[in-house]
């Protein structure tokens, strides 16, 4: 039986998004014959009814493509009147059958409420950089971007050491550290600050006169965005805006700024801060990802063929297998304990 499929991008751009779209029309329309159309910028598509057509011949070059070609946006239909009604009005007016939502939690959360509340056929696919994603071993996008992280340290590495400087760089992934570890280690960072452990700023300090101790001329610090200050009173993070967004978000980000200032009039030792910012997701997605994605995106498809919703496609121990998207409402998932130890053998 023939099937009209929505196909949905929320929150944040990342790379392996257009894959699994390709790769889910590509599949759906050669074995099962059903029609694709790309529901435009996320579930604001949705909300307004907003929908194109999506071919097979239009979807063939976007193997390369990073971010999204059919828009985004960080609208939750439950923070507008009526939100979750007009989503199923317009789900039967575009005569859909079936959405595949790609998305982080917020995303992946709303469409389990969908499902669940106005019993819209609904399959998850787990994108984010942050891959702080509960029920999956690694979300797309995250390879990508942590190879991005590593080569900006091996660039920065020969600056820091001409000019004998600290360098902080301040890396994406909001309240885990996911990408600052592994992106740090990679790009040899000497010091990970990471939101899971909080950190005084003298003992910091400290670390970096140890380091200049053992006759090092420069420093890398590489500083998750979300890490949190220790203070006398407690411990606080830095933002760059606390308007928060429909899921709840403030913006996060300066906290390299703060700790080059900080570092530098603890240790006389010059300091200088760079922020990587959304230069982490742009850009071509890595062959992992095209391939992560693009057997997710076959794997989305086969779930409705078998009528299997309220799912979403993960990687778990090797394999693609579908978990309850419940599981994308559940938090986030942050660094583990051992790993966070794990990165103190390479630091000072």
């Amino acid at each position: 039986m023939s099937k009209k499929i929505g196909i949905l991008t929320g929150g944040g751009d990342a790379p392996g998004l257009n894959q699994v779209i390709r790769a889910a029309v590509f599949y759906g329309v050669k074995n099962f014959g059903y029609e694709f159309v790309a529901i435009e910028d996320g579930w604001k598509g949705l909300l307004e009814g907003k929908s194109r057509p999506l071919t097979v011949d239009e979807v063939r070059d976007w193997i390369y493509e990073g971010g999204t070609l059919i828009g985004s946006s960080r609208t939750n239909p439950f923070k507008h009147e009526d939100g979750g009604k007009i989503c199923r009005e317009n789900f039967e007016k575009m005569g859909l059958d079936a959405i595949i939502a790609l998305g982080g939690e917020d995303t992946l959360g709303v469409a389990y409420k969908l499902y669940k509340e106005y019993e819209i056929p609904t399959v998850g696919a787990p994108k984010t950089i942050d891959n702080d994603l509960p029920g999956t071993d690694q979300c797309f996008g995250f390879d990508t971007a942590i190879n991005r992280v590593m080569e900006a340290f091996d660039r920065l590495r020969t600056t820091a050491r001409s000019h004998h400087r600290i360098l902080v760089v301040e890396v994406m992934g909001r309240h885990a550290g996911w990408m600052t570890l592994v992106g740090g280690i990679a790009g040899g960072a000497d010091i990970i600050l990471l939101p899971e452990e909080p950190f005084d700023l003298d003992g910091v300090a400290e670390q970096l006169k140890k380091l200049r101790e053992q006759g090092r001329q420069y420093a890398l610090v590489a500083v998750s965005e979300g890490a949190k200050l220790k203070f006398a009173e407690g411990m606080d993070i830095i933002t760059q805006d606390a308007e928060l967004d429909e899921f709840g978000h403030v913006r996060l980000g300066g906290i390299a700024k703060v700790l080059a200032k900080e570092l530098q009039k603890r240790t006389d030792w010059e300091a200088r801060h760079v922020v990587l910012g959304h230069l982490q997701r742009g850009g071509a997605p890595t062959a992992f990802d095209r391939w992560f994605a693009t057997q997710l995106g076959v794997a989305a498809v086969e779930q409705i063929a078998k009528d299997n919703y309220g799912v979403m496609v993960v990687l778990k121990e090797g394999k693609i297998v579908p978990v309850s998207l419940e599981e994308a409402a559940k938090g986030i998932r942050t660094v583990p304990e051992e790993l966070v130890e794990f990165k103190k053998i390479f630091e000072p």
